[in-house]
């Protein structure tokens, strides 16, 4: 992966397939567990410091993300979006960030909306092809084994 540009002033994380491998587990009362990567952790709090924000939006909905984003200190999350891009757009809005200073990591189709609006569209490494084919970068490591700290390190200028 080259390195990113430095004006990236906020990335949004799709959830399943990015900041987990994208299998969804299910425990005998029916609640989706969720396995998220350590490292991916570390590179979000690093990127927050650098006064980076991070937002999430996802077509689905979990209470084990809430939480993990409420760990990381994650302020902007959007759970069970149909229209990936019209949310993109509208946090973009909200915030005062320009399409050119905001990436996105993503894994699967759904998230090809997002790909369109912002400047760096980054696809981790196992995603699909059409997704691959959309990004400007691409990490070496797949989704939730450490891509998001993988891209992190990148924008922040320390691999």
């Amino acid at each position: 992966m080259s390195t990113a540009p430095t004006t990236i002033k906020i990335l949004v994380l799709d959830v399943d397939g990015v900041l987990t491998d994208g299998r969804l587990y299910y425990a005998a009362d029916g609640e989706a567990l969720k396995v998220f990567h350590v490292r991916d952790g570390h590179g979000i709090k690093s990127l927050l410091s650098a006064g980076i924000e991070i937002a999430i939006i996802s077509g689905r909905s979990s209470t084990a993300l809430e939480r993990r984003a409420r760990e990381l200190g994650i302020r902007h999350i959007c759970q069970g979006i149909e229209d990936k891009g019209v949310a993109l757009a509208n946090l973009l809005h909200e915030l005062g960030f320009s399409a050119a200073q905001a990436a996105c990591l993503v894994d699967d189709t759904p998230d090809l909306p997002m790909m369109h609006i912002v400047g760096l569209p980054v696809a981790v490494a196992d995603a699909h092809p059409k997704v691959l084919a959309a990004a400007k970068l691409v990490t070496r490591l797949p989704g939730g084994a450490g891509a998001v700290r993988e891209l992190a390190d990148q924008i922040l200028g320390e691999s």
